[in-house]
């Protein structure tokens, strides 16, 4: 008699559930995945909100790269011209920049003119009153004795020829001074270059505003102690002083008559009370706290017999 192996019998009924058995545990644990044609699980989402907001992120970083990289390598080069008592002077560095040494503190009136020996004039005698220099772009051209003061306060003084510079060029200047502390601008008819900055002592005649100097020349000579002979002295208007920002005193073309004071000061006897150090200033002081001069530390008191 046949056996029930031989014709289909429980065997056959074993492997069958055995069968539908792992099916449905393929089926309850997802089994593997059917791949379409682009390789990826079919019916899977691609995670669009993850890769958008990645997307975001690397636009974010390079935006920033874009606008702080230049600002860096902005600062990065202005340090490099920023004087310390290692480096004095770095403008010696500047191609020509022009040095002559004057005397300081010789004061002329508000009526007095000076024959002054460059065009123009970065020291020599000068108004007893300096032109406001806390960043301010004056649209005319300003009287010369009360700018050539402020660069004895450390100044920097940038003028232009109005014939040579174009309105977008006055703006290119312009936004180097605007609210810039110890700085001014103004044009000034006549002079041999586009563009030229003065501080006490130095020089730098430029015809571009786009040439890399001009910042380098503010950067090393702008404030620097060691250059300029009133180290403490404001820029700040001072009431009643005869130099009003809103309507200085403007400046003369002619030329000096023979009556102007000459560069030695024609017996002008040096007001000492500007170089006698930080005494004296007015309560709107500019000075920067970084290169502040400190104050002399008190001497120590004397021990007790």
């Amino acid at each position: 008699m046949p056996t029930g192996s031989n014709n289909g019998g429980p065997d056959k009924k074993s492997a069958a559930k055995a069968s539908k058995a792992m099916k449905a545990t393929k089926k309850k644990s997802g089994g593997v995945p059917a791949r379409g044609k682009s390789g990826l699980p079919t019916g899977r989402q691609i995670p669009w909100f993850a890769v958008g907001a990645g997307a975001i992120v690397i636009g974010l970083i390079a935006v920033l790269a874009i606008n702080l990289v230049p600002k860096y390598q902005d600062r990065v080069e202005a340090q490099r011209w920023e004087p310390s008592e290692s480096n004095q002077d770095p403008s010696t560095s500047i191609a020509d920049v022009a040095v002559q040494p004057y005397e300081a503190a010789l004061h002329v009136s508000p009526t007095q003119r000076v024959a002054y020996d460059q065009t123009p004039p970065f020291g020599g005698p000068h108004d007893a009153t300096w032109a406001t220099c806390t960043g301010i772009v004056y649209p005319e051209a300003i009287r010369t004795e009360n700018a050539v003061h402020s660069l004895e306060h450390g100044a920097v003084w940038i003028t232009y020829n109005p014939d040579e510079l174009s309105e977008d060029e006055i703006s290119t200047l312009a936004d180097k001074v605007d609210g810039e502390t110890y700085m001014l601008m103004s044009p000034y008819p006549g002079q041999d270059t586009p563009v030229s900055l003065q501080s006490w002592g130095h020089q730098l005649k430029v015809d571009s505003v786009d040439d890399d100097r001009v910042d380098q020349f503010i950067s090393a000579l702008r404030l620097n102690r060691y250059q300029y002979p009133e180290v403490g002295a404001s820029c700040a208007t001072v009431p009643g002083g005869g130099f009003d920002p809103d309507n200085p005193p403007l400046f003369d073309a002619s030329a000096p008559g023979a009556d102007a004071v000459p560069m030695d000061g024609g017996g002008i006897t040096p007001d000492t009370s500007e170089t006698s150090g930080m005494g004296g200033l007015p309560s709107g002081l500019q000075l920067p706290s970084d290169i502040q001069v400190p104050a002399e530390a008190p001497a120590a008191p004397a021990p007790a017999p």
